[in-house]
C-alpha cells in the first residue's frame, strides 16, 4: 500500500481552537466570484472524459462506474453519504448492494461520524442509523470509530494538514459515490464535498472546515472561505490515493438540502437527470453544475439560487487553482454509442421530478 507522510493525532480530545493554530490556519483572504458561474467558452486547459447515462438504476450505476474503475485495486473504500434516519433521498441502498455484489465483492462502504449532535454524532448512533437505512448488506467502516491521523494539503493556504478518520489510510482504492444534490452551507454537494467533508474526523477535521477557533457559532465559516477549507481537505485525500481513486455522482433526488438534513430536507423541485463518472473529481463535478444550468428557468432555479446564494461555485475554481482537474471536459453518452454531447443535449426532455413510492 502506498504510504503518504502523516501525523498521528492521538485521540478526540484535541480541541478546535489548538489545533487550529498547529494547522497553520492564518486567516488567509478568500477568493472571490463564488456566485458567479463560468461559462464553457471561457474556460481554458486541457479537457477530461467524463461519461453519462441516463439510466437511473442499478444497472446505470454499475455502467456509469465500469468506465472509469481500471486503476481500483487491492483493498477498496466505497465513500458515500449513507444518510440521516429514514432520508428520502440518498443513493438506493439496494443499487449500491448490486454495484458491489457485482463489481466490489470485497470492498467496504466507509463513512466518518458528524460533527453536529445527531443520530450519526457518536458511533454507536451512526451504526444504529446505517442499519436503519439498509447499509447491512457489507462492511461500513467508520473511519474515526477508533482514531484521527493527519494528511499533508500540497499548495493550500488555510491548512498544510487535514485531520481524517484513521481507517482511511487502510485502503489502497477510493470509490468516490456521491448523491449529487444542493447543501445549506457549500451551495451544492457533489464530489468535492462527499470527501472533502466526509473523510474529515467528526471532531478535529470537520471543525477545522466549519469553525474559527473561539467562536460560538460552529458554522461560522461560510462562503468562498468554506469552499476553499473544503477543498483543500478533498486535495488531501485525492493526492493520498493518486490514481487509485475514481468517482461517480448519481443526478437524482436533488432537494437544495444535503442528505444531512434528511426527513426535514427541502422537496425535491429540480428533475432527475441520471449518472455521470469520471477519473477528474473537478470535470464531474463541473459537468453535473453545467448540466444544472442548461437546465430552463423554471427547473433550475431552486437549485442555482442556492449555489449561487452561498457561491458553491468557488469549490470549483479553487479545484482548478490547486490543479486538482480540468473544468473542460467530453461528455460521453453511454446510451448513444458513446458520441459526445453536450450539457444541453444531456438536459433536454428532462420530466418534472415525481417521487417514487
Amino acid at each position: 500500500m502506498k504510504r503518504t507522510i502523516i501525523t498521528a493525532v492521538a485521540g478526540l480530545s484535541v480541541i478546535a481552537g489548538a489545533a487550529a493554530i498547529s494547522c497553520g490556519q492564518d486567516r488567509s483572504i478568500p477568493g472571490k466570484d463564488g456566485n458567479r458561474y463560468v461559462p464553457y467558452e471561457e474556460r481554458t486547459g486541457n479537457e477530461s472524459i467524463v461519461y453519462f447515462t441516463r439510466n437511473l438504476s442499478p444497472e446505470g450505476l454499475i455502467k456509469a462506474y465500469e468506465q472509469v474503475c481500471a486503476n481500483i485495486e487491492g483493498r477498496t473504500g466505497v465513500k458515500l453519504h449513507t444518510g440521516e434516519p429514514g432520508g428520502p433521498n440518498i443513493i438506493p441502498s439496494e443499487w449500491v448492494r448490486e454495484l458491489m455484489a457485482k463489481k466490489l465483492p470485497d470492498a467496504a462502504i466507509v463513512e466518518t461520524n458528524t460533527y453536529y449532535a445527531g443520530d450519526r454524532y457518536t458511533t454507536e448512533q451512526h451504526r444504529r442509523t446505517l442499519e436503519k437505512n439498509g447499509w447491512t448488506f457489507c462492511p461500513v467502516d467508520i473511519l474515526d470509530e477508533e482514531d484521527t491521523l493527519t494528511l499533508p494539503v500540497i499548495g493550500g493556504k488555510w491548512f498544510d494538514r487535514m485531520s481524517m478518520g484513521s481507517h482511511l489510510t487502510d485502503y489502497n482504492s477510493l470509490v468516490v459515490l456521491t448523491h449529487f444534490k444542493g447543501h445549506s452551507k457549500g451551495g451544492f454537494g457533489g464530489s468535492n464535498k462527499n470527501i472533502g467533508i466526509g473523510c474529515a474526523d467528526g471532531r478535529i477535521g470537520k471543525a477545522w472546515i466549519h469553525t474559527t477557533p473561539g467562536q460560538d457559532d460552529q458554522w461560522d465559516i461560510s462562503e468562498e472561505e468554506f469552499m476553499e477549507r473544503m477543498t483543500e481537505s478533498a486535495k488531501a485525500v485525492t493526492d493520498y490515493f493518486g490514481k487509485r481513486i475514481t468517482y461517480v455522482n448519481v443526478m437524482r433526488n436533488m432537494s437544495v438540502s444535503c442528505d444531512c438534513e434528511g426527513i426535514n430536507a427541502a422537496p425535491v423541485v429540480t428533475p432527475d437527470v441520471g449518472i455521470l463518472s469520471s477519473t477528474d473529481i473537478l470535470a464531474l463535478d463541473q459537468a453535473c453544475v453545467d448540466i444544472v444550468y442548461a437546465m430552463t428557468e423554471r427547473d433550475r432555479h431552486d437549485l442555482v439560487e442556492r449555489i449561487e446564494s452561498r457561491h458553491g461555485l468557488r469549490q470549483l475554481s479553487y479545484m482548478k487553482e490547486l490543479g486538482m482537474g480540468n473544468d473542460r471536459y467530453v461528455l460521453i453518452d453511454m446510451d448513444n454509442g458513446g458520441r459526445r454531447i453536450t450539457p444541453a443535449e444531456a438536459a433536454e426532455g428532462l420530466r418534472p421530478f415525481v417521487r417514487e413510492d
